[in-house]
């Protein structure tokens, strides 16, 4: 990734392919296709581990970590002493030709030769069946009435903070090197993980996002909501989305119901990214991901990177300071389908899940990142699985000094909203920020000119969680912070 970013500074590059499917048949052919150019490339001259390796095992080796590069001519020599510096193997092994051709040669002689389009644009394409599932209505048929309203909601915060989804995952990502040649700026826990790019003002953020449960109920919105929860998660460190890459985990695709959901969590990820611009740049599908006929949840998981500049921007989603006031943006619906509360608390796997307006996320994106950028924002956290009480929840306990408190006064954005979908239901195009309090007045004009709707909801400070309501004699949530750690980080 280094010697990438480097050789892109410096501008030493006319394109760039990641190796993935059919490794470099498939990164030649897209690259010429997509360029309406040939390509000649000399399997000899490529870098391999085994030298008994045949042209065909050259050309469809799926080895990772590898890279195709295409430069002038006249820069060959730069980029590969740019490769040298970071002990990567490189090779110069063909060149970009003008006739559309693929051509492989092995030494002197030719070995292959096709058109390039051939394997991309103008392949076979297999039309198969496609339908929802039968029991899709029901899935969707969330009656709210028989789910009873909780008698401890800070019971249930606890449980939720307790349950796989949410709870710390520390115990996982400590188990690796993420300070790696000293580039880590924010690690993760928070949002984004952000890296600095030495030798730059800039930085890198960095999140992986995707909610299967969301792609079962509905497929279409599911896809969209990964990849806006990615880049909700960039923006909230600071950062503007540059790209991302897609991991596609399915059954098997030759049941219609399958291929059903697989084609609109497409279509639902293709207009996300249209809407947000935000270009797809890799990726990899995963089928017949099943066991004796029943197969995983569908599931899209969205990589996006995304870019800081200067890195002192970067911002983190945990309370900093005593006395800080916490600002709710975006409105809060009466919508608890496919929520963590429905299925951790009430074990349903079911209703219709949040609805998500693209030009509604780009306006909070907006109003963000301007707030981000004047140096008003202490702390920025997206409202995502969990809903209203978690985030704010998360924002106490991943504090890397330690837990610090809240007081939180809510008003329901629906006067007769469920108390319970108001803490805990998912509504998308939400974020939890904290700004000193001699700049509520600034961010409140900035979210006034995006068209985001903003509340002041209460204060960082002391050593418990309370959220209430006004003129609520008992808050809904009373809890020690630390409590809530030993809790979320699974010691309770």
């Amino acid at each position: 990734m280094e010697a990438s970013l480097e050789l892109i500074e410096r501008g030493l590059l006319v394109g760039i392919q990641d190796m993935g499917a059919a490794g470099l048949t498939g990164a030649a052919c897209e690259m010429a296709s997509s360029a309406s150019t040939g390509i000649e490339l000399d399997v000899a001259t490529v870098p391999r581990r085994e030298q008994s390796m045949t042209p065909y095992d050259v050309m469809l080796s799926e080895s990772q970590e590898r890279m195709l590069l295409v430069a002038k001519p006249e820069r060959a020599s730069d980029v590969l002493a740019v490769c040298t510096k970071w002990d990567l193997d490189a090779a110069v092994i063909g060149k970009v030709t003008d006739d559309g051709m693929l051509r492989i040669r092995d030494a002197d002689g030719v070995v292959a030769e096709m058109p390039a389009q051939a394997l991309t644009d103008e392949a076979p394409l297999t039309e198969r069946p496609s339908s929802p599932p039968q029991f899709q209505d029901a899935l969707q048929g969330l009656n709210h009435d028989l789910i009873p309203l909780p008698r401890d909601y800070g019971a249930v915060l606890l449980e939720l903070l307790g349950s796989p989804n949410l709870s710390n995952k520390a115990w996982i990502y400590e188990q690796y090197d993420f300070m790696v040649r000293t580039n880590t700026v924010i690690r993760p826990g928070s949002d984004s993980a952000v890296l600095r790019i030495k030798g730059t003002s800039k930085a890198l953020a960095i999140t992986v996002d995707g909610n299967p449960l969301y792609c079962l109920l509905n497929p279409y919105v599911g896809g969209t909501i990964a990849v806006a929860e990615a880049a909700r998660n960039l923006v909230c460190a600071g950062a503007k989305p540059l790209g991302l890459t897609d991991a596609l985990n399915f059954g098997n695709p030759e049941r219609p119901e399958i291929l059903w959901q697989f084609e609109l969590v497409i279509e639902g990820i293709a207009d996300a990214c249209k809407a947000l611009t935000i270009p797809v740049v890799s990726g990899n599908v995963s089928f017949y991901n099943e066991t004796n006929g029943i197969s995983v949840y569908p599931s899209p998981m969205i990589g996006m990177v995304g870019l800081i500049d200067p890195v002192e921007r970067a911002v983190s989603q945990w309370f900093k300071n005593d006395g800080d006031a916490i600002l709710l943006l975006g409105e809060t619906h009466d919508e608890m389908g496919g929520s963590e509360y429905v299925r951790v608390i009430h074990h349903r796997e079911q209703g219709i899940p949040p609805l998500l307006s693209l030009e509604t996320e780009r306006a909070l994106h907006t109003c963000l990142l301007r707030a981000i950028e004047a140096g008003f924002v202490c702390s920025a956290h997206d409202c995502a699985e969990g809903g209203l009480a978690v985030a704010i929840a998360e924002s106490c306990l991943s504090r890397p000094q330690g837990p610090i408190g809240a007081s939180i006064t809510l008003a329901p954005d629906i006067p007769d909203m469920r108390i319970d979908a108001f803490l805990f239901g998912e509504t998308q195009s939400r974020a939890i920020v904290t700004v000193e309090v001699p700049h509520v007045s600034e961010v409140q004009s900035l979210a006034q000119a995006a068209g985001v709707p903003l509340r002041t909801i209460g204060t960082v400070g002391g050593q418990r969680l309370r959220v209430g309501s006004p003129g609520l004699e008992t808050p809904w949530v009373d809890v020690d912070v630390d409590v809530m750690h030993d809790v979320w980080t699974r010691k309770g």
